[in-house]
């Protein structure tokens, strides 16, 4: 098969051709039809991943078609049309069995754990667990975002923080995971205020339903934040994962407000300083929110069926496997507007 391999963080990954993969008992292998191209990549690229073996295939957005199946599974048969959370749950540890797959404690994970998506085929662990039916009417590369970037958004603002119908809600950047966390939380109510430094990702806030749009250059970017809601939002999600974004999310709560990291902070940003005078003083609520288990996806489909959510309005650019590796060396310092998707291999 064609796939995207680096043997080294940081040096340019390149197009090679590899053995095509065989399916474990437990497991499917998938021809991808569509792959995006995300900031955790990135950073498993630079090597803040620990879990990353070299040589290494991203990738862990997805979707695609099963094409083997191992003999196990009972569930999935060649031909299915599927994505699958980019964390796969054990299905045997305690907290698969309270259903909280996304923090499996033996958690298998597509581009991380294993070589991922970068590639014409690949293995996805423990099938009847994690695989999930996609709708006859959605196309691949709309389907590739909800693996990580929508899943996550969705899983952070309905199942987190619980966003209700007239909460002002702040998002920290407007990339993939900040432009579905707005269409998101404006889906159920809310009203959003989006900040990032992109004038172009600040429009598209805009049309995906914020009421109000915050240049990241700003001095104070919490204070315009509290000046907007009238003393400071009820939620506020890190999009992004810096410093500065986790320290502006946290400023603009108002009193008993909830913050939701949701931006990974890796590397250099790992232990990142907060303000915790605020959050003692003001009882602000800290939440993690770290992907969505495979039976949480119905909820998130039937709104995308009702036409609630159209995550086929956050597909950016569609390129082709070749020019992936370019993409993903350029994912720290440019981001197209919408998620860029690999849809040809």
């Amino acid at each position: 098969m064609k796939a995207v391999l680096f043997e080294a963080f940081r040096e340019a990954p390149m197009l090679v051709t590899l053995p095509d993969p065989t399916p474990e008992p437990h497991g499917v292998v998938l021809k991808v039809e569509a792959t995006g191209v995300c900031r955790s990549d990135w950073h498993g690229w630079m090597g803040h991943d620990a879990d990353i073996a070299l040589p290494h295939v991203p990738g862990h957005e997805l979707a695609g078609v099963v094409v083997a199946v191992g003999r196990e599974v009972t569930r999935w048969k060649p031909g299915a049309r599927v994505t699958v959370p980019f964390i796969c749950g054990c299905g045997a540890c305690p907290e698969c069995h309270a259903g909280h797959q996304q923090v499996c404690l033996h958690q298998e994970q597509p581009g991380f754990t294993h070589w991922g998506s970068f590639a014409e085929y690949v293995h996805i662990h423990r099938a009847d667990l994690n695989l999930v039916a996609l709708p006859e009417g959605m196309d691949f590369a709309t389907a590739a975002s909800l693996g990580c970037r929508f899943a996550t958004s969705f899983r952070a603002v309905v199942d987190q923080a619980r966003v209700s119908a007239g909460q002002w809600v702040a998002v920290h950047g407007c990339g993939g995971v900040g432009l579905s966390a707005v269409m998101i939380a404006a889906a159920a109510g809310a009203q959003v205020i989006g900040v990032d430094l992109s004038p172009a990702k600040l429009s598209l806030a805009r049309e995906l339903g914020a009421v109000a749009a915050i240049d990241g250059a700003e001095a104070d970017v919490a204070g315009a934040i509290r000046e907007i809601t009238g003393g400071g939002a009820h939620v506020s999600l890190d999009a992004l994962g810096h410093p500065v974004t986790l320290t502006n999310s946290i400023l603009c709560l108002r009193p008993r407000g909830k913050h939701v990291q949701v931006g990974l902070m890796l590397g250099d940003h790992a232990t990142p300083s907060v303000p915790m005078s605020k959050i003692v003083g003001q009882e602000i609520e800290l939440y993690g929110s770290h992907g969505m288990q495979a039976h949480r996806y119905g909820a998130m489909l039937s709104m995308i069926g009702s036409g609630t959510l159209d995550p086929a309005r956050l597909v950016g650019a569609r390129i082709g496997l070749d020019e992936a590796p370019a993409a993903l060396m350029a994912m720290d310092s440019f981001q197209s507007v919408g998620a860029t998707v690999i849809t040809r291999f």
